[in-house]
Parts: C-alpha cells; structure tokens; sequence
C-alpha cells in the first residue's frame, strides 16, 4: 500500500511541479530585468529547492567519455559485453586506436553493490581505474522494471552471475567488490575453487563490506540484529504497482532505503538544502552545482527483488553465516577454505559507519588455506564508508594499493 501511496503522491504533486519549472523559467530568463534582484533570487531558489526535492530521480549516467594514459587523452566507449534479465556486464572501451604502442592491461571486473543505489555511484572508481586497466563494471537492473515472467533472483542467483562473469572474462581477471557485494563476491571464488573451475580469478579485493557483521557492529548491524528478517519482511517489502513493467513483483523499494540512509543523517542533509538555497541566493554557482551533482546521484534509488534483500538480511546480518561456516550456495556448503590461488586484499575505511572495522578484514581468517604471501590488508585512515571507494583519499592513496596488489598477482 505504502508504494501506491508514493506512486500516488507523485501523481499528484505534478502539476505543481510543471508550475514551478514555468516559475523558474521566467523567473531566471536574461530578457527578465529583474532576475538579478535579491529578491526573484529569493523566490527562484525556493521553487529550485522544491523542484530538487519532489523531482522522480532517473538512472544516472556514467559520463566517463575519456581518460587520459601516458600523457594521452584516449576516448572512452560504454559497450554491453554480457547480460542477463538483473545485471548488464558494461565494459569501458578505450579506444584500440588510441591505445597502440600502450602495454596489454589487466582486466578488472568491479562489482557495484546491489543495495538501493546505481553502478554509476561508484564513476569515481571505475575513474580511477580506467588509465592501468581493462574495466567492466555490474550494472544492476531495477526490480521495478523486470517483468515476473522472468523469474526471481535471489542470493544463489547473484553468485551465479559473478561466476557466469568470470567466465565471460577469461581466467585472466582480477574482482573488485564494493561493500554489499563482498559477502556474494567471496563466495563465488570458493564455489568456484571448490569446482576447480578453470576460470577462477586472479585476484579479488573486498572493500568495506559486510563479511562477518559481528566485528565493530554499526547502527544498520545492530537494527537488523534486534529486528530479524521476519520484521523487514512484514514492515518494508512490497509489491510493485502498475504502470511499472515488474508489476506486482515483491521487492524492497529504493525510496524506502533511501529514507532510511537519510534518517541516519538529517541534520546534514538539511544543512546541504538550506546551504545550497543561501548559495543560489548569493550567486554561488559552483557550490550550487556540487550539491547538485552530488544529490542527483544520491537521491537516484533502485528496488532489490524481496528473496535477495531478505535472503542477504538473513545470512549476512542476522545469522552470521559465512563467518560461522553454515553459508550455502544451491544447497551446497560454501568452504572459504577451498580458496588456495586467488589473492585476497581488503579494504576499509577508519570512520567506516555501515561496515564498520574488522568486518571486511574478517575474510582472511576464512582463507585458512590461502598463503599469507597472498593476502593483504588496508585500513585507510580518515575516511568514512563512501571514502573508501571515492574521493581524494581512494584516487591517491588506495586506489594505487589496490593497483600494486593486482600488479603484484597478476599471474599464478
């Protein structure tokens, strides 16, 4: 009811919104001589404001058109070099051309987090990337938008990809995976050593993720330790409602996640809104156009099907299954300690508030059988959640670890 609720209010906050942009039109027009007046600055940033935070948030874009190696710029070209009805395989093709005389690059899959958000939070890693390596990147699908006729996807199911991935790439490519997708990530490596699949990764690097939730438990841990997955199944999964092609699909919606995120941080959001109504007002433009950016990225939000959401609860946050050794794949046990040639490198964050210190690190303790020689670790000082995968601190101080680590395994 709560998703028909919110599709409705939509509906009927749109006729004010298509007042508000014919306001700013003509409010912030150069033929309008006052549009420069404290106080139609006043008026136009409030309608702005209004707009931003009512506007129905599309799937954002990459926009990473090119990248620069050796000094050289060199065009950058999306292609779909896998799919599936949840996950499209995006490959960053830099231009052959352009890339003659460059020495052959290692191939990195980055696993974006199915949790809410789009791939393209994570541009500024696949950024960071592009000049030393082949990149491909997950690009979820919204649950909303995938027909039932297509079948369920559940935890099982998203093993399943990263494996078919892996096999898609060769035997030659490295894994990245960006905090939910850790848990899947590192189980599919052991399924895959446990097959003794000859496409088993070269490396993989676990970033702020959930490995074992018993280690420095955050806020979100301990909510779904005291709530239970029955809570989250009675409380926040609903059944998508029409015109959406995935109608009557049971899923957990993006808004609800996002509601939540925002809940843990509402004075800052409402700080940024305010700040950026004053930054509109006084002609700041630049700043402007960083909140901008920022929270068209932030406030874009996408539905997990029900089974993977409330599987992932399960296993991960209230049970503890792969930590405690009772994590299966298809009905089979999940062994960690099959993995003997993959190397392992984690990754966290200091000020880390979702993974919190110890969770991510916790999966060398699994790899009982892997080489000390092959595992590494990384706990970068100063950054929250968001830092360890973006910004200033991941493009010059952990970015080039995880590249030096890859180098460094980069064969058998």
């Amino acid at each position: 009811m709560l998703y028909h609720l919110y599709e409705l209010n939509h509906a009927a906050v749109a006729p004010f919104r298509a007042a508000a942009e014919v306001s700013l039109w003509a409010l912030r027009h150069p033929l309008n001589p006052f549009a420069e007046s404290v106080t139609h600055k006043t008026m136009a940033a409030a309608i702005d404001v209004f707009e931003t935070t009512t506007r129905r948030y599309g799937k954002p874009e990459f926009g990473l058109h090119e990248t620069e190696i050796d000094g050289k710029p060199v065009p950058v070209t999306e292609r779909i070099v896998w799919e599936r009805p949840f996950c499209k395989l995006i490959h960053f093709e830099r231009e052959p051309s352009a890339m003659k005389g460059v020495k052959p690059q290692q191939k990195l899959l980055i696993v974006a987090p199915l949790s809410g958000h789009y791939a393209t939070l994570l541009r500024g890693t696949v950024e960071a990337m592009l000049p030393h390596n082949e990149v491909y990147i997950t690009d979820w699908e919204d649950a909303r938008k995938v027909p039932l006729t297509e079948g369920g996807f559940d935890l099982d199911d998203y093993i399943d990809y990263v494996i078919d991935m892996c096999h898609e790439l060769g035997p030659d490519v490295h894994l990245l995976a960006v905090c939910q997708p850790s848990v899947p990530v590192f189980a599919a490596v052991a399924v895959m050593h446990d097959n003794d699949d000859p496409y088993i990764p070269l490396s993989m690097t676990l970033m702020g993720g959930p490995i074992d939730t018993r280690e420095s438990p955050t806020e979100v841990n301990n909510l779904a330790t005291e709530r239970g997955t029955e809570w989250y199944e009675r409380n926040v999964v609903m059944s998508v409602p029409w015109p959406h092609p995935g109608v009557m699909r049971r899923v957990y919606p993006g808004f609800v996640q996002l509601s939540g995120f925002m809940a843990m941080n509402l004075d800052r959001h409402m700080d940024a809104h305010w700040n950026y109504f004053d930054h509109m007002v006084e002609g700041d433009g630049d700043s402007a156009e960083k909140h901008r950016e920022f929270y068209d990225e932030y406030l874009s939000v996408m539905d997990m099907t029900a089974e993977f959401y409330l599987q992932t609860v399960d296993e991960v946050f209230v049970k503890h299954s792969l930590p405690k050794g009772a994590f299966s794949h298809r009905g089979k046990l999940v062994r960690p300690e099959a993995i003997t040639k993959t190397a392992l490198m984690t990754v966290e964050g200091e000020k880390d508030d979702i993974s919190g210190v110890g969770q991510t690190k916790a999966a060398h303790k699994l790899c009982t059988h892997l080489p000390d020689a092959m595992k590494t670790h990384w706990e970068q000082p100063g950054v929250g959640h968001y830092g360890v995968f973006n910004g200033s601190r991941w493009k010059s101080e952990i970015a080039p670890r995880v590249r030096d680590f890859m180098a460094k395994h980069s064969k058998r």
